[in-house]
């Protein structure tokens, strides 16, 4: 089988340039209509704080392929995008994705792994992505298009483990993601002459904020910690762990997977709750890192959650293993939720919880049908991956926050705290 092409990002002076003739020719930016653009709904208020951030929307991208190149990320801007995790980066910046490495046909299967970029082009894709965002946020037709847009963040993702995110490359890469005027300033003189009033447009210094971190399955509470308190304390970030479903224990894993919900064909991998963090564990690193982050000033959350690891025994993707999400592992996910909630009596920062201190994003099976559920429950951000993957790509999202637009002006809650109260 030949090598498939590496992936080649577009210049900003292509993309911006696209969007000009494209918006005239067919209404249209990057195939996506602007009937497909997020306006914000008459009568109500979507806007939501994340991570001390007002952004105009709770919804937003979970990191995964349509979140590595700039005009996937102006489009999730476009369908009402406010919080843009980007595509988790590690150390290891060359590596050889299997192809075909994800299965969208039901629920989503993927065998995929990090950032297909080395890291300066990571880093050249998000100052892009930023420069790209603030020009079509200021250009006249746009904003006519989608209104006041509210506030916007990106939230970095990355992993492994500690010697990866510790090492000298990883390190370079977040001391000018954290100050990122060089690497923005180098796309400005790639605005086009159409857009050329534009070329000076705010982007801010910093690009991210918060992170979100992804470990190894297998990784210990110690490590997972030590990486916590290295980004919070060498590179001044708020952080976010990705929890993993196994946490749940094989035997409730398989009686939600297999007998409640009928997955027969998504086996499940002894060796991966063997080796993943287990409750008791996890509820002590959660209470810990809380208390670490509140000495220093930072804000610590937990995502729910990880994809969850199947025998890869489908015939369509290569491999002996497999990533579990969409539908399933949103059930998994809820009910994880409920067991960290009991677990934790008041530290989780939901709906109907005053004085929770930790706040709780969700990315699992997130979709036109549960989205507004999800953002009443007080979960914040609100990620999606796979229902992206599937037609309709980014438009699927602004059906989202339409759907929760209705749905409030429908219960009479003219904003998110009467929603979730």
């Amino acid at each position: 089988m030949n090598r498939p092409p590496a992936l080649t990002p577009w210049p900003l002076r292509d993309l911006l340039g696209r969007a000009v003739v494209e918006l005239d020719a067919r209404g249209a930016i990057f195939d996506l209509p602007a009937g497909k653009w997020h306006r914000p709904p008459d009568g109500v208020d979507l806007a939501d704080t994340v991570g001390g951030h007002v952004v105009g929307t709770p919804l937003g991208p979970a990191a995964g392929p349509h979140t590595q190149l700039a005009q996937n990320l102006a489009l999730s801007w476009l369908a009402g995008a406010r919080t843009l995790e980007l595509k988790t980066v590690q150390v290891l910046d060359e590596l050889e994705i299997p192809r075909p490495c994800i299965d969208m046909a039901a629920e989503g299967y993927n065998v995929e792994w990090s950032q297909e970029l080395r890291l300066d082009e990571s880093l050249s894709e998000y100052a892009k992505a930023a420069l790209l965002i603030a020009v079509l946020r200021a250009w006249e037709p746009v904003r006519a298009a989608v209104g006041e847009p509210g506030g916007h963040v990106f939230e970095l993702s990355c992993g492994y483990d500690l010697a990866g995110v510790r090492s000298a490359p990883m390190a370079a890469f977040l001391d000018r993601l954290g100050d990122a005027r060089t690497a923005v300033d180098a796309q400005r003189r790639e605005v086009p002459r159409p857009l050329a009033a534009l070329r000076d447009v705010e982007v801010p210094a910093r690009l991210c904020t918060g992170a979100t971190l992804s470990t190894f399955h297998g990784c210990p509470p110690g490590e997972i910690e030590d990486i916590v308190r290295h980004l919070m304390t060498r590179h001044g970030l708020d952080v976010t762990v990705k929890l993993n479903p196994t946490l749940l224990g094989p035997d409730a894993v398989a009686a939600i997977l297999h007998d409640r919900l009928g997955y027969h064909d998504a086996a499940l991998v002894p060796q991966a709750f063997a080796e993943d963090l287990v409750m008791d564990r996890a509820l002590e690193l959660v209470a810990r890192l809380a208390d670490f982050a509140r000495a220093q000033g930072r804000r610590f959350g937990v995502k729910l959650t990880n994809t969850l690891v199947v025998a890869n025994d489908r015939g369509r993707l290569p491999g002996e293993r497999a990533y579990l999400s969409g539908a399933p592992l949103h059930v998994l996910a809820a009910t994880l939720l409920a067991e960290l909630d009991a677990r934790l009596p008041g530290r989780l920062a939901l709906a109907g919880r005053p004085g929770g201190e930790v706040p709780v994003s969700f990315s699992a099976g997130i979709e036109r049908g549960n989205a507004a559920e999800a953002v009443a429950l007080g979960l914040g951000p609100v990620t999606v991956c796979s229902d992206l993957l599937k037609p309709g790509g980014y438009g699927r999202l602004s059906g989202m926050l339409r759907r929760l637009g209705d749905e409030m002006r429908a219960a009479g809650c003219a904003d998110l705290a009467a929603w979730r109260a």
